[in-house]
């Protein structure tokens, strides 16, 4: 079973959405799985349901703010020692508030940045200095079709994703080897409180089928995986629009 490919896991953002489907799929397949998440009755639920059906303590829950990252060091070695290890580390947290098209909003910005990027940084900095040292490893970070060009609707969150994308091909050229492996998704439109009622998407998937798809391409150890595939068509035509055009489109 792909899930089970990875017997000691972490996924940092998983409360909810992608995340949660992460951490449910991984401990269906038997992988010893840290949820973290701020919101502590919602990974509380989550981790008693996991262990529920697995008739064992098959997950146990972390409560943290991604934001509070001089809390992370310590904790990346707690969760190895309570885990006995740590195969796969996702980094799924994510921030997207509503933007209007007139809206400059320096602390809604700051907060979609401190989440998506330097959260991200914060978590993946120590596990990869960890599965550097010990030679093996995958980290899997959730970016997002969005990092891919700058959009009028919501500037700031491009550029999370963007430095995103950029941050992970870093670790990955400096990992490589090392025996780390590090991938980086792009998801297009998923069905999460992140999206829900919002207009105008298709291609929509759920979120256990975007995690069951997240899984299989850590397990085969990609580079780049669009979630699902046929988004990485799509963006290649977008990415190749010329600025004026992608100006006029105002998408």
């Amino acid at each position: 079973m792909t899930e089970g490919t990875f017997a000691h896991s972490l996924v940092i953002g998983s409360s909810s959405g992608i995340g949660e489907a992460l951490a449910r799929r991984l401990a269906a397949g038997g992988s010893r799985v840290a949820l973290v998440a701020r919101r502590e009755d919602e990974l509380r639920r989550i981790t008693k349901e996991i262990n529920d059906a697995a008739g064992e303590g098959r997950a146990i829950a972390v409560v943290h703010d991604v934001r509070a990252v001089d809390e992370v060091p310590e904790l990346v070695q707690e969760i190895a020692r309570r885990l006995g290890g740590l195969d796969l580390v996702i980094f799924a947290a994510g921030s997207m508030p509503s933007v209007a098209p007139d809206e400059y909003d320096t602390p809604k910005d700051r907060e979609m940045i401190e989440v998506n990027l330097l959260g991200a940084v914060a978590w993946l900095n120590p596990v990869a200095d960890r599965m550097a040292r010990l030679g093996r490893g995958t980290i899997v970070g959730i970016g997002s079709v969005a990092g891919d060009r700058g959009r009028a609707p919501n500037p700031v969150y491009c550029t999370s994703k963007a430095g995103l994308h950029a941050y992970l091909e870093g670790l990955r050229n400096r990992l490589a080897k090392l025996g780390v492996t590090v991938v980086t998704i792009k998801p297009g439109f998923v069905d999460t409180a992140m999206t829900r009622g919002k207009e105008g998407l298709f291609w929509l998937i759920s979120a256990d089928r975007a995690a069951e798809i997240i899984l299989e391409k850590a397990a085969h150890g990609a580079v780049t995986a669009y979630v699902p595939a046929r988004w990485r068509l799509l963006m290649t035509v977008v990415r190749s629009i010329p600025s004026f055009i992608f100006t006029r489109l105002g998408i």
